[in-house]
């Protein structure tokens, strides 16, 4: 039998997307800053135990500084370099993009923060497919308060490309394990699958041509999509990721089931999830009043003035570092041999790499 997910997924994207609710750090002076050298930042990447490849970007304004690849596009240093420019699976980091359309919809008046889950979806209340959908609301699914368990650690086949999976099956998935108080912080996929839901019952529209609609098409993200297929694969030029089967070999999982992982499932790269990073951090996407509602991630590297926002599935990890004044960018991904629980390593050297990039001192 095929190795399941296992719940090092779900622990990652917790650990590498850390959100903060608190007000901004001083803003990088990005015009005035001296960047490290990209490309030396991509090889001290690459050489970390369990990466098949890395690649990176830098923009300062909407213009690319700074890019760097190494590694190989294939498992043992075959099919050459991947193009810095390749799309790649920004997993968790998904969850801002639609956080930011939920609160447009709610800007709208479509929706409010307080609308309780049972009045949005009353099948969730109607069939106890989620406990307490009657006190839990918006706000909570956006801030992950809801205390509702995740849907994705253990639970489904990475291999399993022709078993496909309805929103509202994830959901019951998630009904069988322990179920958290609202109102206190645990990190859970679901909640965001919720939201999906939510955006589609509301609108009227898929999801996915609503992610279109709000943000891929405006921002001129045009090498971005989402995933929704059984068995889908990146689109272009990429990186292959791999995934230890169950006897520990590491298998190719270029495909993904994206039914399982549908909050997870945007397919971007480096100048798009910059485009959309810069339109957030300045204020474009999120009405003023709502802006504080907005999960953000943590200011932590250069003094404060540079925050993170990552996320792992089978086969990658991803990271989009901004200034807080949202000008400076450095988007990179990694393709890897091993499997989620092993790859909080990747994530430390990525974040070293950015270190050496946007504040490599005097």
């Amino acid at each position: 039998m095929s190795r399941a997910r296992t719940a090092g997924t779900t622990g990652l994207a917790s650990a590498l997307l850390a959100l903060s609710l608190h007000a901004p750090a001083p803003a990088l002076a990005a015009g005035q800053a001296r960047l490290g050298d990209v490309q030396q930042a991509m090889e001290s990447v690459a050489r970390t135990a369990g990466v098949v490849g890395a690649v990176g970007e830098v923009y300062v304004d909407g213009k690319r500084v700074g890019r760097g690849t190494a590694g190989s596009r294939l498992l043992g240093g075959k099919g050459g370099r991947i193009p810095s420019d390749s799309r790649y699976r920004i997993a968790s980091q998904t969850k801002l993009m639609e956080a930011a359309i939920v609160l447009q919809l709610v800007g709208e008046g479509k929706l409010k923060l307080e609308d309780k889950l049972s009045s949005l979806l009353p099948e969730m209340a109607e069939h106890d497919y989620v406990h307490r959908a009657d006190e839990i609301t918006v706000q909570q699914l956006l801030r992950h308060t809801s205390g509702i368990p995740d849907s994705l650690g253990g639970k489904f086949d990475v291999f399993d490309f022709t078993t496909s999976y309805k929103p509202i099956d994830l959901v019951k998935a998630a009904r069988t394990a322990p179920q958290g108080e609202p109102g206190k912080y645990l990190y859970s996929t679901t909640n965001y699958i919720l939201l999906g839901m939510i955006i589609e019952r509301v609108t009227g529209h898929d999801r996915a041509a609503e992610f279109e609609r709000r943000l891929f098409g405006p921002l001129g993200m045009n090498h971005t999509y989402l995933a929704t297929k059984v068995s889908d694969r990146i689109k272009g030029p990429h990186g292959h990721g791999y995934y230890p089967d169950a006897k520990g070999r590491p298998r190719d999982v270029d495909r993904l089931n994206a039914t399982t992982y549908g909050a997870e499932g945007a397919i971007s790269t480096a100048h798009d999830v910059s485009a959309f990073y810069r339109a957030l951090n300045q204020g474009e996407l999120v009405p003023p009043d709502l802006q504080k509602q907005m999960p953000r991630p943590f200011p932590e590297l250069c003094g404060g003035t540079v925050s993170s926002a990552s996320g792992g599935l089978p086969g990658v990890s991803s990271v989009t570092f901004s200034s807080t004044d949202g000008r400076t960018h450095f988007a990179m991904a990694a393709t890897l041999k091993i499997g989620n629980e092993k790859a909080m390593a990747v994530g430390d050297a990525m974040k070293k790499a950015a270190e050496a990039v946007l504040c490599p001192g005097p």
